[in-house]
């Protein structure tokens, strides 16, 4: 990792930092080993997409499973379940990671949430929580999850803009419910595209583990080029 990305505990969690205050766009992610290991490509994949000026605040995941999902599911690979602390995860962020950063003179004002596979899905069940954010990046975001159409078929998001993408070979699965998250991503942009969200639906090459870092650089530079602000 490069010594413009720098390190911080807040709040007992780890974080790591690109950009200046004086930045306009503050994106935020929740990241695991693996993300933290291409956030480098990842910022320079962002700036290369776009001349917007923007910092980038990636924070800690310890327990992925647990952390990221908004309700208790059985495992569905592997045996290791699903647990319920999106809502202490989002309460990080919006009442210790944002004041933090705003005291730091960030701005606030504008600032999107993304994240990739489960950190997706968490960045996408966020945007029918709060106003906090402008615009969300769910990459490859696992929408196969128990139970999520249920959920947002009745609901309207808070960010006006939201950017959806998915590995062209990741429905292609034999796996009876990942199988499913081409059908569920198809018809979560369909609800979005019906509730006049700014929204997209990008389809990239390749399954679940190629690129992250490419895709949530294109999800975050989707977002700040199109430059919808929260109304």
């Amino acid at each position: 990792m490069t010594n413009t990305i720098r390190h911080e505990i807040i709040s007992g969690r780890e974080c790591y930092i690109f950009g200046q205050p004086e930045a306009t766009y503050l994106f935020i992610q929740p990241v695991d080993e693996h993300d933290l290991e291409l956030l480098d490509k990842e910022v320079e994949e962002i700036s290369r997409l776009s001349t917007k000026p923007y910092s980038l605040v990636a924070f800690k995941i310890n327990d992925w499973n647990k952390e990221l999902t908004p309700w208790s599911a059985p495992p569905v690979f592997g045996k290791e379940p699903f647990g319920d602390g999106a809502e202490e995860t989002l309460s990080y962020v919006a009442d210790m990671l944002l004041p933090t950063f705003k005291e730091k003179g960030f701005e606030t004002n504008h600032c999107y949430l993304g994240g990739y596979s489960l950190a997706g899905l968490f960045s996408l069940w966020v945007a029918y929580q709060t106003d906090k954010f402008s615009g969300i990046v769910a990459a490859s975001p696992s929408v196969w999850f128990p139970h999520w159409m249920n959920y947002v078929m009745d609901r309207k998001t808070f960010p006006k803009s939201i950017y959806l993408s998915l590995g062209d070979k990741e429905e292609r699965t034999k796996h009876p419910v990942m199988s499913q998250v081409g059908v569920t991503i198809r018809k979560q942009y369909e609800l979005l595209v019906g509730q006049d969200i700014n929204t997209t639906l990008e389809w990239n090459v390749g399954n679940h583990f190629v690129d992250s870092e490419k895709r949530m650089a294109k999800g975050f530079a989707w977002l700040i080029n199109n430059d919808n602000p929260k109304q």
